[in-house]
């Protein structure tokens, strides 16, 4: 749990959760949601670090969302991003979900044509959605 929040902290434009949270993912989710966090370990049999970790929940009615992606700054571009948002999809539709939503940034040019490369297509925009900096988030989904 220390190196999921030490990369998430590292990771200028993801989520900042509380630790409760990310317990809360690892031990057994909440009485609303299900929740996962799946994380990549680095390739170097040296040391064990984590190269990345996405998380996903699962809300009552079948709806799932893509909560956040972070891959640390040294093993990006090397389809990390990629496997684990496929591991949450596969998760997420093996516990049932007909549909994964997530919001990106509107100026994350690069997330948004990885999830568009997934099958996620735009259905909303929030305008100023997000703060330090501004941006508009843009809303995704992919039918499942």
């Amino acid at each position: 749990m220390d190196a999921a929040l030490a990369l998430e902290r590292a990771t200028e434009h993801a989520p900042h959760w509380s630790r409760a949270a990310y317990a809360e993912m690892i031990e057994a989710g909440s009485a609303t949601a299900r929740r996962r966090l799946i994380v990549a370990e680095s390739a170097e049999t040296s040391t064990r670090r984590i190269a990345g970790f996405a998380a996903g929940a699962i809300a009552r009615g079948g709806s799932a969302e893509l909560e956040s992606v972070a891959v640390a700054e040294g093993a990006r571009r090397g389809g990390i991003g990629r496997a684990l948002c496929e591991a949450v999809i596969v998760w997420c539709r093996e516990e049932g979900a007909t549909e994964v939503v997530l919001e990106v940034r509107a100026t994350s040019a690069a997330a948004t044509a990885l999830y568009a490369r997934l099958g996620f297509v735009e259905i909303a925009r929030r305008p100023r959605y997000y703060r330090d900096p501004e941006d508009d988030a843009v809303v995704m989904r992919l039918a499942l």
